[in-house]
């Protein structure tokens, strides 16, 4: 092996890179003799091979496992290679070539996401990446076969962006509409879809909704399946503000619930009423409870519970069971659709010691209540 090789290995080894900065006087030890890989024409100024680099970076670590099978390189064809650059038909930058293990070459003119770097690779070569794939999207990836069912079910408010692969704006996005897509994942009522609105065999859909940039983003309420354009911000907080709103769910941007969830004016109003109450007083506001009960839902069940929970011990038991329910919330063990049953408990739980509003107050001193 020649000695620039080596050093050039070394220099490699040092940086902690698994890309081979290649020169004139190591190309024939490495290209063309008896391994294949892909070669990067740089040039040091170049915006776009820097932009390239880290996503470069990747794909050579994530072959680094097989350097006894390929390689993947690069060039200074502005400097040391300007002459390999010439013999090679390099006009500009960055190029890159497959050059099979005999010397041979072969354009690469595939994109240069590391997706699509990998797929490349392993196709030529036999030799798999060590990426792992990544989880599936939080939200739904529409297309044309399934887009009407899912959008226009008037069951569920549905939250769409129309995107295009290329889109520098759409992949900013994406990890902000991601988080939001988890945040609501067990939102049996909420929808947030994704459908590649450039892609040909959607264009019906795309000139259906008039879409002619990207990202543009469209909701899809129960009520109104013609869409409606969503003019908001694109922050995490700025959808699910806008859900919350919309759709009447009450999520918070770390994905549990508000404080609120779960919560009923009326019933709070009675909570706090029978928590300060006499033992006398408080079956007649039980009773008040259980008549608003039938009308108010599986929340209103939770407020029954305490109250008779209370009936004898009432610091006792709100103390202990406070204690217990912010436990197992604090631990989150328990999957997301039960932490959620027990922020509910635990949020109607508050509502029996908070103390009412100072509107409040003031009625239930006029009548006799405070």
């Amino acid at each position: 092996m020649k000695l620039s090789l080596i050093l050039s290995a070394l220099a490699a080894t040092v940086l902690g890179s698994n890309v081979i900065e290649l020169a004139p006087e190591s190309w024939d030890s490495v290209v063309g003799n008896g391994k294949s890989g892909l070669v990067e024409f740089y040039a040091p100024w170049c915006g776009h091979c820097k932009n390239l680099a880290p996503t470069y970076e990747q794909l050579a670590d994530s072959y680094a496992h097989a350097k006894d099978k390929l390689f993947v390189a690069k060039l200074d064809t502005d400097g040391v290679g300007k002459d390999l650059g010439r013999k090679y038909g390099i006009t500009g930058f960055p190029t890159l070539k497959w050059f099979n293990a005999d010397g041979s070459v072969e354009p690469y003119e595939s994109g240069r996401d590391l997706d699509s770097l990998t797929s490349f690779i392993s196709g030529k070569s036999g030799v798999k990446s060590n990426i792992k794939p990544p989880p599936p999207p939080s939200y739904r990836i529409l297309d044309y076969a399934d887009f009407d069912e899912v959008v226009l079910d008037k069951s569920k408010d549905v939250l769409v962006s129309f995107t295009a692969p290329w889109c520098g704006h759409c992949k900013a996005m994406k990890p902000a509409y991601e988080k939001v897509g988890s945040v609501f994942e067990f939102e049996n009522g909420v929808i947030l879809a994704n459908i590649d609105a450039d892609d040909k065999k959607n264009e019906e859909i795309r000139t259906r909704y008039g879409i002619t940039s990207f990202p543009t983003i469209k909701f899809f309420p129960k009520d109104n399946k013609d869409g409606e354009a969503y003019e908001g911000g694109r922050s995490e907080a700025d959808f699910v503000n806008f859900l919350n709103e919309r759709a009447g769910t009450q999520r918070s941007v770390e994905g549990g619930l508000l404080d609120t969830a779960g919560r009923l004016a009326e019933f709070d109003t009675l909570a706090n009423k029978f928590f300060i109450a006499s033992a006398d007083a408080r079956d007649s506001v039980y009773k008040e409870a259980l008549s608003l009960s039938s009308a108010s839902g599986s929340a209103a069940k939770h407020y029954l519970r305490i109250m008779e929970k209370m009936v004898n011990g009432t610091e006792a038991y709100y103390e202990k069971e406070s204690r217990r329910l912010a436990s197992i919330l604090k631990k989150r063990s328990l999957s997301p659709i039960k932490l959620d049953e027990i922020k509910i408990k635990s949020n109607i739980l508050r509502a029996f010691a908070e103390k009412p509003s100072e509107d409040e107050a003031s009625v239930r001193r006029a009548t006799g209540e405070l």
